[in-house]
């Protein structure tokens, strides 16, 4: 039995699991920790293995996240849990969703896509490689957050946001984040969309270059029912970048009742 990853827990309600993406940690979901707790819900955000203080798993695959996340979800004793994934994070959710779909009563979708990359190797060869030199070349992790966060956000991010980022980015263990790259290459749940049953957001930045609002477009209409949402001036880091109207957003999405939903 492996161990359970760490999480941070604020509230008390309805549980809200915040799964983060390749360059945060649970902290990446802060703001919306607060606002969450502070609006009636159990804010519940983890570290994924490997992250934080979160024991690493071993094959780093799709697979294996998502049943340590669904032991996580286990052990909070709750009936079920809304689960907001971002990148990542959202691809974590949808392995889970897939695999255990009673656990999760609503969804929220950040920042992601149902596969990654390209079937052609030599565009994932590349793409790692990309992402790895700075490492192989000797940059610390901080140093590659100053590098890709930038490139990440859209004009009209809160400075504080990106701060928190940069933090987040810079904290990540750099073996773990090459792990994770590795098991970003091979998530494909394209054919599990059309059974995601349950009440479902999406939300989108405009500027986001790494899930590009075409891309979650055309996700949300292969999910039944689902809603789509798009930041204007906000990039890949929606929940940092623009976290009022992320919020506000989500806590709109939580209100409904379910019958208005679908």
């Amino acid at each position: 039995m492996s161990t359970l990853p760490t999480f941070t827990s604020l509230g008390s309600g309805p549980t809200v699991l915040m799964l983060h993406g390749i360059g945060g940690g649970h902290l990446a979901f802060a703001p919306q920790v607060e606002t969450l707790a502070s609006s009636g819900y159990r804010a519940v955000a983890w570290d994924m293995p490997g992250y934080g203080h979160s024991a690493p798993i071993e094959p780093y695959t799709f697979k294996g996240l998502a049943e340590s996340c669904i032991r996580l979800i286990e052990s909070l004793r709750c009936e079920h849990v809304v689960l907001v994934g971002h990148s990542m994070g959202g691809m974590v959710a949808q392995e889970v969703v897939a695999r255990r779909p009673q656990l999760v009563s609503r969804l929220v979708l950040c920042g992601t896509s149902p596969a990654f990359g390209k079937p052609d190797g030599d565009w994932q060869r590349e793409f790692l490689a990309q992402r790895t030199a700075p490492l192989d070349a000797g940059q610390t992790m901080t140093q590659l957050a100053e590098q890709l966060v930038p490139q990440m956000i859209g004009p009209a991010s809160l400075p504080e946001g990106v701060r928190l980022a940069l933090h987040c980015m810079s904290q990540v263990n750099p073996s773990t984040y090459r792990r994770a790259l590795e098991a970003l290459l091979t998530f494909d749940r394209r054919a599990n969309l059309e059974h995601i049953h349950v009440p479902t957001l999406l939300v989108a930045g405009e500027h986001d270059r790494n899930a590009p609002p075409a891309v979650m477009k055309k996700m949300a209409k292969a999910i039944v029912g689902s809603t789509y949402l798009e930041l204007p001036g906000i990039g890949h880091l929606q929940n940092l970048e623009a976290p009022d109207a992320f919020d506000a957003a989500v806590l709109n999405f939580l209100s409904l009742p379910r019958q208005l939903l679908h």
